[in-house]
């Protein structure tokens, strides 16, 4: 087994560095939802109070630590079996503030990569954030900015719920654009719920056209858990996103894991039914890229066995850290997904 899976990662970086006798530098963007996140201190602000020693969960330093430890192990891991190292740009979500997500990048398991975070506190009332990590050595960011979602209830009471973060900047040189979102859940039905996420989505396609507006080559990956599958009406009708390369138009968005979903690929289950809440949308420009710049290369969900819970009525699920009220100490109730860009590299300029 360990010959074939040696062998098969050999072919694998054969087939990108050989295209057209070319080689190629590889990178990687991930996501991961990585299910409350939260510290071990009462917020007054917030309602955090069952994450507190004293609270629902019964959360302690011992129970905190071993979630870092956890996830940042996971986060160390994505794409590795190509790159041979964590990925170079990572969109967090349900983190419950910055002193969390410094305890994640400094970590044993992370410190050596040297993560630079951005991060804005959202309104949410339960105090959770969306977040973006970059190695400093791959990106250096220029521009950041937190949009506020506003949506209200049937009361006309406002709902308060998760900015999207957008943060602009050059990947090697190249000016890209990341948005990490975090959409409404589907609380209360699907039905129900899903105005919620139209509206997100309106806000996602009203970003992206004002950076497009600004300068129609920009390159942007709006990356998230969107509560939707890539097939709802958020993704389809409102981002109009397409999931097939050979029918993508110039200025659509490419969802990479349409084509997982419909095989039956998913991040998250519920109720024996797996859904692929967590996505990465690309711009047109990154996926019929032509010359020497980034492209998309494939997509995946990061699905370590360690990652999958082993027995008993959620066997096959995410191994997650609360399962019906009871602690079990595992990592997340979603998979993290992730995709490779790739960019011909330059003889004796790139390493």
């Amino acid at each position: 087994m360990k010959f074939i899976l040696t062998f098969f990662f050999f072919l694998t970086v054969y087939h990108i560095t050989a295209q057209e006798g070319n080689q190629y530098k590889v990178r990687t963007i991930a996501f991961y939802n990585v299910e409350n996140l939260f510290d071990t201190e009462n917020d007054s602000l917030t309602f955090d109070d069952d994450r507190t020693p004293e609270g629902k969960d019964r959360w302690t330093d011992e129970r905190y630590w071993k979630k870092v430890f956890h996830i940042s192990k996971v986060l160390s891991e994505i794409g590795k079996e190509v790159t041979q190292t964590s990925p170079d740009i990572i969109g967090i979500c349900e983190v419950e503030n910055l002193g969390v997500i410094e305890d994640l990048v400094n970590h044993r398991n992370l410190r050596d990569k040297d993560y630079g975070i951005v991060h804005f506190d959202s309104p949410d009332e339960r105090g959770i954030d969306v977040a973006l990590l970059y190695k400093r050595a791959a990106f250096l960011p220029v521009s950041f900015a937190s949009h506020r979602l506003l949506i209200f209830d049937e009361e006309e009471e406002r709902n308060y719920t998760r900015d999207q973060l957008v943060v602009g900047g050059l990947l090697d040189n190249e000016k890209i654009y990341f948005i990490v979102n975090h959409w409404p859940s589907r609380s209360g039905g699907e039905l129900r719920s899903k105005p919620n996420r139209i509206a997100a989505a309106k806000l996602n396609k009203r970003i992206i056209d004002s950076l497009r507006r600004l300068d129609l080559s920009s390159k942007i990956i709006s990356m998230g858990d969107l509560n939707d599958d890539p097939i709802d009406d958020s993704l389809k009708k409102v981002l109009k996103t397409e999931g097939k390369k050979k029918r993508l138009e110039e200025g659509e968005l490419f969802n990479p894991m349409e084509n997982l979903f419909t095989k039956g690929i998913g991040s998250l289950a519920y109720r024996d039914r797996w859904n692929l809440f967590d996505q990465l949308l690309l711009t047109s420009n990154l996926v019929r890229q032509e010359g020497e710049g980034f492209r998309y290369w494939k997509a995946d969900v990061f699905t370590a066995p360690y990652l999958v819970t082993k027995k008993g009525r959620y066997k096959g699920y995410p191994f997650r850290t609360y399962a019906g009220g009871t602690y079990i100490g595992g990592y997340s109730d979603h998979f993290p997904v992730y995709v490779y860009l790739i960019k011909k590299k330059i003889p004796n300029k790139e390493k």
